[in-house]
Protein backbone atom coordinates (compact mmCIF):
# COMPACT_ATOMS: atom_id res chain seq x y z
CA UNK A 1 0.00 0.00 0.00
CA UNK A 2 0.89 3.61 -0.45
CA UNK A 3 -0.60 7.19 0.25
CA UNK A 4 0.71 10.31 -1.61
CA UNK A 5 0.52 13.97 -1.32
CA UNK A 6 1.16 17.32 -2.64
CA UNK A 7 0.96 20.91 -1.15
CA UNK A 8 1.30 23.71 -3.85
CA UNK A 9 3.67 26.38 -2.03
CA UNK A 10 2.38 29.02 -4.16
CA UNK A 11 -0.76 28.67 -2.75
CA UNK A 12 -0.40 27.64 0.54
CA UNK A 13 0.69 30.97 1.00
CA UNK A 14 -1.80 33.10 -0.08
CA UNK A 15 -4.34 31.00 0.63
CA UNK A 16 -3.77 29.31 4.39
CA UNK A 17 -2.96 31.23 7.29
CA UNK A 18 -0.92 28.82 9.51
CA UNK A 19 -0.12 31.67 11.78
CA UNK A 20 -3.81 32.01 12.65
CA UNK A 21 -4.99 31.45 16.15
CA UNK A 22 -4.77 27.79 16.99
CA UNK A 23 -4.37 26.40 13.65
CA UNK A 24 -1.48 25.03 14.38
CA UNK A 25 -2.49 23.32 17.97
CA UNK A 26 -5.80 21.76 16.37
CA UNK A 27 -3.58 20.06 13.46
CA UNK A 28 -0.58 19.27 15.17
CA UNK A 29 1.24 17.57 17.99
CA UNK A 30 2.93 19.62 20.63
CA UNK A 31 5.99 17.90 19.48
CA UNK A 32 5.43 19.07 16.08
CA UNK A 33 4.57 22.40 16.81
CA UNK A 34 7.84 22.75 18.99
CA UNK A 35 9.66 21.33 15.36
CA UNK A 36 8.03 23.61 13.68
CA UNK A 37 8.81 26.56 16.47
CA UNK A 38 12.76 25.44 16.08
CA UNK A 39 12.63 25.07 12.24
CA UNK A 40 14.72 27.56 9.81
CA UNK A 41 11.61 27.86 7.44
CA UNK A 42 9.05 27.70 10.00
CA UNK A 43 6.09 27.73 6.74
CA UNK A 44 7.82 24.42 5.12
CA UNK A 45 8.17 22.40 8.22
CA UNK A 46 4.54 22.72 8.58
CA UNK A 47 3.77 22.10 5.09
CA UNK A 48 5.53 18.86 5.01
CA UNK A 49 4.40 17.79 8.18
CA UNK A 50 0.96 18.21 6.75
CA UNK A 51 1.35 16.58 3.31
CA UNK A 52 2.99 13.86 5.73
CA UNK A 53 -0.11 13.28 7.81
CA UNK A 54 -2.18 13.32 4.50
CA UNK A 55 -0.33 10.90 2.71
CA UNK A 56 -0.46 8.31 5.93
CA UNK A 57 -4.12 9.26 6.07
CA UNK A 58 -4.72 7.80 2.49
CA UNK A 59 -2.40 4.92 3.05
CA UNK A 60 -4.57 4.34 6.65
CA UNK A 61 -7.62 4.69 4.61
CA UNK A 62 -6.87 2.16 1.94
CA UNK A 63 -5.48 -0.37 4.93
CA UNK A 64 -8.81 0.28 6.96
CA UNK A 65 -11.28 0.91 4.41
CA UNK A 66 -12.60 3.69 7.03
CA UNK A 67 -12.81 7.57 6.51
CA UNK A 68 -12.03 9.75 9.07
CA UNK A 69 -10.81 13.01 10.38
CA UNK A 70 -8.02 13.58 12.89
CA UNK A 71 -4.83 15.10 11.85
CA UNK A 72 -3.37 15.58 15.02
CA UNK A 73 -3.25 11.82 15.62
CA UNK A 74 -0.97 11.37 12.77
CA UNK A 75 2.65 12.13 14.79
CA UNK A 76 4.70 13.11 12.48
CA UNK A 77 8.97 12.54 13.54
CA UNK A 78 11.50 13.71 11.21
CA UNK A 79 14.64 11.10 10.16
CA UNK A 80 16.45 13.52 7.75
CA UNK A 81 15.44 16.50 5.85
CA UNK A 82 13.39 14.57 3.76
CA UNK A 83 12.48 11.44 5.22
CA UNK A 84 10.49 10.74 8.39
CA UNK A 85 7.98 8.50 10.69
CA UNK A 86 4.61 9.14 10.89
CA UNK A 87 2.49 7.22 13.82
CA UNK A 88 -1.07 6.26 14.44
CA UNK A 89 -2.49 3.87 16.81
CA UNK A 90 -0.22 1.17 16.21
CA UNK A 91 0.67 1.81 12.98
CA UNK A 92 3.82 2.96 11.43
CA UNK A 93 4.61 4.45 8.30
CA UNK A 94 7.65 6.04 6.84
CA UNK A 95 7.67 8.85 4.29
CA UNK A 96 9.87 10.41 1.80
CA UNK A 97 9.43 14.10 0.25
CA UNK A 98 10.62 15.96 -2.41
CA UNK A 99 10.89 19.23 -1.29
CA UNK A 100 11.21 22.65 -3.84
CA UNK A 101 10.37 26.00 -4.04
CA UNK A 102 7.29 25.38 -5.28
CA UNK A 103 5.82 22.01 -4.03
CA UNK A 104 6.14 19.30 -1.30
CA UNK A 105 5.58 15.60 -2.57
CA UNK A 106 5.55 13.26 0.22
CA UNK A 107 4.76 9.54 -0.39
CA UNK A 108 4.11 6.86 2.72
CA UNK A 109 4.59 3.48 2.56
CA UNK A 110 4.36 1.25 5.61
CA UNK A 111 7.84 -0.23 5.85
CA UNK A 112 11.06 1.74 5.71
CA UNK A 113 11.85 0.64 2.23
CA UNK A 114 13.53 3.03 -0.72
CA UNK A 115 10.35 4.29 -2.35
CA UNK A 116 10.95 3.50 -5.90
CA UNK A 117 11.49 6.64 -8.04
CA UNK A 118 10.54 4.66 -11.43
CA UNK A 119 7.16 4.58 -9.91
CA UNK A 120 6.63 8.05 -8.77
CA UNK A 121 5.66 11.09 -10.79
CA UNK A 122 4.60 14.54 -10.68
CA UNK A 123 2.28 16.32 -13.31
CA UNK A 124 1.57 19.65 -13.71
CA UNK A 125 -2.00 19.20 -14.18
CA UNK A 126 -2.06 21.74 -16.80
CA UNK A 127 -0.46 18.46 -19.06
CA UNK A 128 -3.31 15.37 -17.95
CA UNK A 129 -2.06 14.14 -21.45
CA UNK A 130 1.89 13.83 -20.13
CA UNK A 131 0.48 12.29 -17.43
CA UNK A 132 -1.44 9.82 -19.32
CA UNK A 133 1.82 8.57 -21.33
CA UNK A 134 3.81 8.58 -18.10
CA UNK A 135 1.64 6.70 -16.46
CA UNK A 136 1.36 4.23 -19.54
CA UNK A 137 5.06 4.21 -21.05
CA UNK A 138 7.43 4.04 -17.49
CA UNK A 139 4.87 0.96 -15.76
CA UNK A 140 3.62 -0.45 -19.02
CA UNK A 141 0.25 0.12 -18.51
CA UNK A 142 -2.14 -0.90 -20.92
CA UNK A 143 -3.52 2.05 -22.64
CA UNK A 144 -7.12 0.95 -21.52
CA UNK A 145 -6.18 1.36 -17.75
CA UNK A 146 -8.31 3.81 -15.77
CA UNK A 147 -8.03 4.91 -12.14
CA UNK A 148 -11.21 4.26 -10.29
CA UNK A 149 -12.06 5.21 -6.63
CA UNK A 150 -14.49 2.99 -3.83
CA UNK A 151 -17.03 4.06 -1.65
CA UNK A 152 -14.14 5.33 0.57
CA UNK A 153 -12.75 7.24 -1.68
CA UNK A 154 -9.74 4.84 -2.49
CA UNK A 155 -8.30 4.84 -6.36
CA UNK A 156 -7.62 1.38 -7.45
CA UNK A 157 -6.19 0.46 -11.41
CA UNK A 158 -8.84 -1.35 -13.47
CA UNK A 159 -8.91 -2.40 -16.68
CA UNK A 160 -11.89 -4.07 -18.27
CA UNK A 161 -14.21 -3.68 -15.38
CA UNK A 162 -10.94 -5.88 -13.64
CA UNK A 163 -9.10 -4.79 -10.42
CA UNK A 164 -5.40 -4.79 -11.31
CA UNK A 165 -2.65 -5.89 -8.54
CA UNK A 166 -1.65 -1.95 -7.31
CA UNK A 167 -1.55 0.22 -4.70
CA UNK A 168 -2.31 3.36 -5.90
CA UNK A 169 -2.63 7.46 -4.29
CA UNK A 170 -3.43 10.31 -6.27
CA UNK A 171 -3.14 13.92 -4.97
CA UNK A 172 -3.85 17.10 -5.83
CA UNK A 173 -3.30 21.02 -4.93
CA UNK A 174 -3.40 24.12 -6.71
CA UNK A 175 -1.46 23.70 -9.78
CA UNK A 176 0.22 20.00 -8.92
CA UNK A 177 -0.86 16.63 -9.06
CA UNK A 178 1.18 13.59 -8.41
CA UNK A 179 -0.05 10.32 -8.05
CA UNK A 180 2.20 7.12 -6.83
CA UNK A 181 1.74 3.52 -7.77
CA UNK A 182 3.06 0.29 -5.89
CA UNK A 183 3.09 -3.28 -7.26
CA UNK A 184 0.65 -4.45 -4.12
CA UNK A 185 1.93 -8.17 -4.81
Amino acid sequence: MIGNDIVDLTLAKTQSNWRRNRFLEKQFTDFEIERIGKSQHPFMQVWLFWSMKEAAYKLNVQQYQKRFFAAKKFQCAMISKTSGVIKFDKDIYFSSSIITENYIHTIVLKKNTEIPTSKLFLIDEKSSQTAQVSRQLLLNIPLATAIQKNEFGVPFLCQNDKKLGFSVSTSHHGNYGGFAIVNSK
